[in-house]
């Protein structure tokens, strides 16, 4: 093996070890978490952690508030570097949102106290919903 070449395995590996083999998570228990939480998705089929993967499956992976659709290229059953864990997976997932897209929170003045009853009033009249029964 080369300096700096992927560990080929034959055949398969489990889905939680190849997941964070190829950083798509920072641990391998968040890995398996994932998986059973039903965050994790082979060819369209919900994932056990202990679920066999082979070369060219599809992985969904909903992570970080974002999913993550790869496609593997390269087994790999040992945590590999950045450069090498690129090349293990073709990724498919859709581009990020944008920050502006974000949810923007109102923000009062530093020093301005607590809303008065007449403030909450106006905020809930801007965010176009009716005041609750209070």
């Amino acid at each position: 093996m080369v300096s700096g070449e992927a560990p080929q395995a034959e055949g398969s590996v489990r889905v939680d070890v190849w997941i964070w083999s190829v950083r798509l998570t920072k641990t391998r228990s968040q890995a398996a978490a994932a998986c059973r939480a039903g965050h994790v998705r082979v060819n369209g089929e919900r994932a056990k952690p202990a679920q066999a993967l082979n070369a060219g499956d599809e992985v969904r992976l909903r992570h970080a508030g974002r999913d993550r659709i790869v496609v593997v290229s390269k087994i790999v059953k040992k945590r590999v570097g950045p450069p090498v864990a690129a090349d293990c997976f073709v990724d498919n997932s859709p581009p990020p949102p944008p920050r502006e897209a974000a949810i923007q929170v109102p923000v009062r003045d530093r020093g301005a106290g607590r809303p008065t009853k007449r403030d909450r009033r106006e905020m809930e009249r801007l965010q176009e919903r009716g005041p609750g029964p209070s």
